[in-house]
C-alpha cells in the first residue's frame, strides 16, 4: 500500500508529471487538445509545483509506492468563494490518483490525510470544486460527507466550465 506523506521540493518534477497525467486522463475526452495543453502548461510545470510545495498557504500530500508517486492531494488556505461561510476554511484544491491505482484505497487515504491536516490547522470547514460532469468524483465526495454549496467557473484553457462547490463542516473527531 502506498505511503502518504508531505511532498518535498525534490518531488516537484514527478509531481508535475503526475498532475498532468491524471488531469489529462480525467478530462481529455471532454476537452480540446489545445485547451488541455494550455491548462497543463499553466498549472502543472515543475516550477509551478516547486512553488506550490514551498508555499506556506498550501500543503501537498503524495501517495508513494516503490518510489513512484501514485496519487496526490493539495490543500490551500485562503479566500474561499462567497458560498463558503466558514471562519477558517481549507480548500482541497486537487485530489488525483493514477488510473492503475483507482479502487485500491489511495483516494480514501489521501482524503483522510487531507481532512486530518485541515483539522490540525484548525479549519472549521473544507471545500472543493468538482466538474459538474465528473459523477465518479461527486459520488466519492458525497461518501465523505461533502454537500453542494454553490458553483464557480473553472477555466480549462480557454473553455470556462462549471464546477460544483462542495463543502463539509469539520468538527471534533
Amino acid at each position: 500500500m502506498p505511503v502518504i506523506r508531505r511532498a518535498e521540493p525534490s518531488d516537484a518534477l514527478r509531481l508535475a508529471e503526475l498532475a498532468e497525467l491524471t488531469f489529462r486522463h480525467t478530462f481529455e475526452a471532454a476537452n480540446t487538445p489545445e485547451d488541455l495543453r494550455l491548462h497543463c502548461a499553466t498549472h502543472y510545470s515543475e516550477a509551478i509545483q516547486a512553488r506550490e510545495v514551498s508555499d506556506p498557504q498550501m500543503a501537498t500530500l503524495v501517495g508513494e509506492h516503490d518510489g513512484q508517486l501514485v496519487g496526490f492531494a493539495q490543500l490551500r488556505w485562503g479566500r474561499p468563494p462567497h458560498c463558503i461561510k466558514a471562519e477558517r476554511p481549507a480548500e482541497i484544491q486537487r485530489l488525483y490518483v493514477r488510473e492503475a491505482w483507482h479502487g485500491k484505497g489511495v483516494a480514501q487515504d489521501l482524503m483522510s490525510a487531507s481532512i486530518a491536516l485541515a483539522q490540525a490547522s484548525h479549519a472549521d470547514e473544507v471545500w472543493l470544486g468538482v466538474w459538474e460532469h465528473n459523477s465518479r468524483a461527486i459520488a466519492f465526495y458525497r461518501k465523505w460527507g461533502f454537500a453542494e454549496a454553490g458553483e464557480h467557473v473553472f477555466p480549462v484553457g480557454t473553455d470556462p466550465q462549471r464546477d460544483i462547490i462542495m463543502s463539509r463542516v469539520l468538527g471534533a473527531r
